[in-house]
């Protein structure tokens, strides 16, 4: 079962998608309209590439890909093929390839389809990376950039506002459920001691005694919770359809949402074996199911309708998950594979319908059937399949949850109850979709052109697939191939599964009777309940997630308007002030809470005539730039005090140092002079108790770095780096110079110094492009002034006119 083979073709693979997007912007100039067909190649033979990893993987064999990535801290770009990410690496590359051939007709003419292309593939590319990833931390990264470039397609039409603030929500949502779940990760990494997943089912009993276990579980199910749009942050997906239909296809049905169910199933032999888990995860997926379902039939928008019922899907899924059983396990993987099938194809036949009619509301469409024949067979497919009719793949998929929930020994009739309402209502939804745009009575004529071949043959295809792999479900190649080795990956052990279309007159087959004849009795009555329940609704969602999360956003702004009016004020003394105090509390602070720090003594060497007359000058010139009111006295004073710093270099035999400060000094002191010049007298414009905190703040923060210095010489920290030994050993050896001081700056350290010259310099291009702007702009306003008030001598004069008698 753990049979590791190297695969060296591996991370090329993995990569080529990134790497295509680079080119695209070319590629649509070069090929224009079959631009779509090229791209899909890629997704295309990288399934192939997966599929024949199929018959390995099935054997038991899993195959690894390693790159050292930061070998210091043991961190490396390891990517693993087991049975569970092989499942969602087939997924993600073939709803890629199709839902890339289906825009290249559903965006034609739109001038940004070169940039849904570049921004599909760096999704694609990043699930590809998130399912596959060993080491954790590689994963979150892979997990970031889906919700980054999910922004950027979601907000596709940025020109509305509607589809930025759906973007934002998207963002904002699933970035902070990321935030958490990467402090979930750290601590899963430190209490474990490890971050590779492969070697973390090792370590669940470690976990589970841990006292960190319920932060570490709570933080990382926060990260899949909002990723999956599982309650309560579940109202970012439907808002997330103002994205077009491509984008809905391939992130809302198949790829992105199932990211979280992904890492419930990679981390459930890990921390999967707790009852917190269990009713955790259990009661957030029953909810999360029931809602959506609930929310789907109300719905007059195909999108939103489908939207709900992912809800609802993802709900199922993190439930099975829940349970845990392998039964549990088994039915989750079917149905992953059966939601995307019908869903994919349902988003896309929505798309086509809104494409080609002008709009997306069922009570608006009718009579379909006939105009539309692909995109009727393709529907009529996806929502058998989703009421879970025979011989489809959905029937087996609603066969096996009602089994797992009938065969547990706790909550059975209220798990089973809860599923059974589900499918209830879903069943309602499909037919709304099916049946009242192609075949009800529209309200009036929609304009209508002939279905592309590229948009049709998307959804035709999943269609078909849902209602072959129902009729093949029994065959080896689907069962013991695909769904195995996927269950036995979630499950941490070595499963058979064997699938099959009929099972004999079974309670399970009572209950799926049930679920049609219930669905579609609601949807004879729905059109007299909607009313009424869609007010019900609307009245509850007044102090819903939705908003919650809008008080939390203007919250966050509000906090963050008054954070930046009090201190970000334009006044530098404040800027300056708050460095230093912040200095103080974290640096003072950190040496009065640190127990590694052994005081071994201080000894005084007696002072020297020299250095006690050094003293008390650099004392009057301070003194004197704090009382002075003349400027060129300040600035002199201010020179006296950098040059009596510099002599003290010079005692103690660093001139190298007493160079660079005199050097330092002078240029200052010019500067000061020049710029002080232009400048009024000083003033005393603050009052004396602004004048007796700054002058607390200020006497503090001198305490602090002379004790630091002296610290530096007396105290002693455990386990300290031995830094100043191996400079002072190397400085010749390696860098072949004297001064250690010097080879530090442009040797060892020699990158930190030129990225210093070079933020100066940028800053001294600024500053000069700055005045030259402020020179210009004077130059023309004067211009201009000058042309209103002298006239123009090429003007004709103007006569004068007589006056009226």
């Amino acid at each position: 079962m753990h049979d590791a083979i190297a695969h060296p073709g591996l991370v090329p693979a993995l990569l080529s998608g990134y790497t295509l997007s680079l080119i695209v912007p070319m590629l649509t100039r070069v090929l224009r309209q079959m631009t779509g067909w090229f791209l899909a190649l890629l997704p295309l033979a990288l399934f192939v590439q997966f599929l024949t990893m199929v018959d390995e993987v099935a054997k038991g064999q899993i195959l690894t890909a390693n790159i050292p990535w930061v070998p210091s801290l043991n961190v490396n770009l390891s990517f693993v093929v087991d049975g569970w990410g092989l499942f969602l690496a087939l997924v993600v590359t073939g709803m890629g390839a199709l839902v890339i051939i289906y825009a290249s007709s559903y965006l034609q003419g739109n001038p940004a389809i070169g940039r849904f292309y570049t921004f599909i593939l760096i999704f694609m590319a990043s699930m590809l990376v998130l399912v596959l990833a060993d080491n954790i931390f590689l994963m979150f990264i892979a997990w970031e950039l889906t919700s980054i470039a999910s922004f950027f397609l979601i907000g596709f039409y940025h020109e509305k506002e509607k589809s930025q603030k759906a973007a934002l929500q998207a963002l904002l949502v699933t970035g902070t459920g990321g935030l958490a779940m990467l402090a979930g990760f750290v601590g899963l990494t430190a209490v474990s001691g490890t971050s590779s997943f492969q070697e973390l089912h090792a370590q669940a009993g470690t976990l589970l005694q841990s006292p960190y276990y319920l932060p570490i579980l709570a933080l990382i199910l926060l990260g899949a919770f909002t990723k999956s749009a599982q309650f309560p942050f579940h109202f970012w997906l439907p808002n997330a359809m103002a994205g077009p239909a491509p984008v809905s296809t391939y992130l809302h049905s198949a790829t992105m949402v199932k990211a979280g169910v992904y890492l419930l199933g990679r981390l459930q032999p890990t921390l999967g074996q707790s009852s917190e888990w269990f009713y955790i995860v259990t009661i957030v997926g029953a909810v999360t199911a029931l809602l959506g379902a609930w929310l789907s039939w109300q719905k007059t928008d195909m999108k939103e309708i489908l939207a709900y019922s992912t809800i609802s899907a993802l709900g199922t899924l993190v439930l099975l998950i829940g349970i845990g059983t392998e039964l549990a396990l088994q039915t989750a993987v079917l149905f992953l594979l059966v939601h995307a099938l019908y869903k994919g194809g349902l988003f896309m036949a929505a798309g086509i319908i809104d494409h080609e009619t002008g709009t997306r509301d069922v009570r608006e469409l009718g009579g379909l059937w006939r105009q539309m024949p692909w995109t009727f067979t393709a529907v009529l497919l996806a929502a058998f399949s989703m009421s879970g009719l025979p011989p489809f793949l959905g029937f087996i998929g609603k066969e096996l949850m009602y089994e797992t929930t009938l065969e547990l020994s706790f909550y059975s009739q209220l798990l089973t109850g809860v599923l059974l309402l589900t499918n209830i209502l879903m069943v309602t939804a499909a037919l709304i979709l099916l049946i009242q745009p192609f075949f009800g009575s529209p309200k009036e004529a929609h304009p209508h052109h002939k279905t592309p071949f590229n948009m049709w043959l998307g959804p035709v295809v999943l269609g078909g697939l849902a209602l072959l792999l129902g009729l093949l479900a029994s065959s080896e190649a689907i069962s013991e191939a695909l769904v195995a080795p996927a269950v036995s990956a979630i499950a941490g052990s070595e499963l058979h599964v064997h699938l099959a279309l009929w099972h004999g007159l079974t309670p399970m087959l009572a209950l799926s009777g049930v679920t049609l004849l219930g669905g579609v009795g609601l949807f004879v009555v729905h059109t007299r309940l909607q009313p009424g329940v869609v007010r019900l609704d609307t009245a509850v969602r007044r102090v819903g997630p939705e908003k919650w999360y809008g008080w939390l956003l203007d919250g966050m702004l509000g906090l963050a308007g008054w954070f930046t009016e009090k201190f970000q004020n334009g006044k530098l003394r404040y800027y300056l002030m708050y460095v230093l105090v912040s200095a103080l509390v974290l640096v003072g602070g950190t040496l009065a809470f640190r127990t590694d720090i052994v005081w071994e003594g201080l000894e005084l060497t007696p002072l020297r005539l020299p250095e006690v007359i050094l003293a008390l000058v650099l004392l009057a010139a301070v003194g004197v730039v704090v009382r002075v009111e003349s400027r060129l006295t300040a600035v002199a004073a201010l020179g006296v005090v950098g040059y009596s710093i510099a002599v003290f270099y010079i005692l103690f035999s660093a001139p190298d140092l007493a160079m660079t400060q005199f050097a330092i000094e002078t240029l200052t002191v010019i500067l000061f002079v020049l710029v002080l010049y232009r400048l009024p007298r000083f003033d005393r414009f603050s009052s004396r108790h602004t004048r007796v905190r700054d002058g607390v703040v200020a006497a503090a923060v001198g305490l602090l770095m002379a004790g630091l210095t002296l610290m530096a010489q007396s105290v002693h920290v455990r386990g300290a780096s031995a830094l100043a030994d191996y400079f002072i050993r190397n400085t010749e050896a390696l860098a072949g110079g004297h001064n250690v001081v010097n080879v530090i700056l442009v040797d060892f350290r020699g990158f930190d110094t030129m990225v210093e010259i070079t933020v100066l310099s940028v800053a001294a291009i600024g500053v000069y492009a700055l005045l030259k702007s402020r020179t210009f702009n004077l130059e023309r306003a004067q211009a201009e002034q000058t042309a209103v008030t002298e006239p123009d001598p090429a003007a004709e004069p103007i006569a004068p006119q007589k006056e009226a008698v």
